[in-house]
């Protein structure tokens, strides 16, 4: 693992917390299974992601509305209210992330399954966005993870090795796809964790 050179780092759930519970939470009155009723059922994470792979995302509102028409004010949120669904930045994470920008050795990226549309609220909101070497967006490639198409982009726009590049990422199933082109990946489950594994490896930031 002393051959790295350069990070890859998923935003949401990383870096920044995002949870659509930080709305429909409240929308459903404090009721846990009724609103995993509602992601499971209605507003699905495989909807979501369909918009994170450059689906438009009144398009897909309207479609979902003409299925469902008797929670339309439900799913018209979820969008609506996308805003109100993004949290603060994991610092502590964004701490870590800091000393790769500031090593002189790593080259630092983002690969995230993120809706183009919003995404500039992001960025926007979180200066640290900036300082990446490059970022890429699930919905303006028009892919995302775990698909293949979306690991060789990355590596290719920033002329990277898959065995001298380490991806961090929340989603095993995104990880186990990285894995699987030849780049080192480890899932993130907190800061302390991955704090821990990059000391193990012998990465010094």
């Amino acid at each position: 693992m002393n051959t790295i050179k350069n990070v890859i780092f998923d935003l949401g759930g990383v870096l920044i917390d995002w949870n659509p519970a930080y709305v429909y939470l409240d929308v459903f009155e404090g009721d846990h299974k009724k609103m995993q009723w509602f992601f499971d059922e209605i507003c699905t994470m495989d909807w979501n992601e369909n918009q994170d792979a450059g689906y438009p995302l009144d398009q897909a509102t309207e479609e979902r509305v003409k299925m469902f028409p008797q929670y339309e004010q439900w799913i018209r949120m979820y969008y609506g209210r996308w805003e109100e669904m993004l949290g603060e930045a994991i610092e502590e994470t964004v701490n870590i992330l800091e000393r790769f920008f500031q090593h002189p050795d790593y080259k630092v990226i983002a690969l995230t399954n993120w809706s183009a549309e919003t995404f500039p609220i992001a960025l926007e909101r979180f200066d640290f966005l900036h300082k990446f070497e490059g970022i890429v967006v699930s919905g303006t490639e028009k892919t995302r993870k775990p698909f293949p198409e979306i690991y060789e982009l990355a590596l290719d726009r920033y002329g990277l090795n898959a065995e001298e590049t380490l991806f961090i990422d929340d989603n095993l199933r995104n990880v186990n796809a990285a894995e699987a082109m030849g780049i080192n990946s480890v899932q993130f489950k907190n800061p302390k964790q991955l704090a821990a594994y990059i000391s193990e490896i012998g990465l010094k930031i």
